[in-house]
């Protein structure tokens, strides 16, 4: 086992936490718990990709926390994890914004623009991670960014209901 690549990756695992959870104590928890089934389940892992295997023990590890019944409502705007800026007001206030904005994104579609846009997955691995085909991956991330877009410019985009077709 090589525990440099996993070393290397916990801050990773910590951005990624903190954008699930939107609280960094129960961010650290998560990446904590993910650490501890990586290492458990250390025989299972196939070289490939590392990242994209923890990000996906940490995916279910969040999922299972969710649909438990212990479950900690999810904090409001004001609990939102405080993010580095530049000594400039306006910036300080745009990165508000755009967490706000995050924030209000439905998880699928949050989940999505976080490991690609901020993790720089490829859409094959958030598939992956995510365990969901990769058209899904797609058109998660084409309304997630579009929905972003639209909250970022002060609008409320219309809900769009999707049909199933047979």
């Amino acid at each position: 086992m090589n525990r440099h690549a996993i070393v290397a990756e916990i801050p990773r695992l910590r951005r990624y936490a903190r954008a699930l959870t939107g609280d960094v104590v129960r961010a650290d928890d998560l990446v904590q718990d993910t650490l501890e089934r990586a290492l458990g389940k250390w025989s299972l892992w196939r070289p490939g990709n590392l990242r994209a295997w923890l990000f996906s023990i940490m995916h279910n590890l969040f999922v299972n926390q969710v649909r438990s019944p212990r479950l900690i409502e999810y904090p409001g705007d004001e609990a939102l994890p405080e993010l580095p800026v530049r000594e400039n007001q306006g910036d300080a206030l745009e990165l508000r914004d755009f967490a706000r904005s995050l924030s209000r994104l439905p998880e699928e579609q949050r989940e999505v623009l976080l490991l690609v846009g901020l993790e720089d997955l490829s859409y094959e691995d958030a598939a992956r991670v995510l365990g969901v085909p990769i058209g899904t991956v797609m058109s998660r991330l084409s309304r997630g960014r579009e929905r972003l877009r639209a909250l970022l410019a002060g609008s409320e985009p219309a809900e769009t209901h999707l049909k199933a077709v047979k």
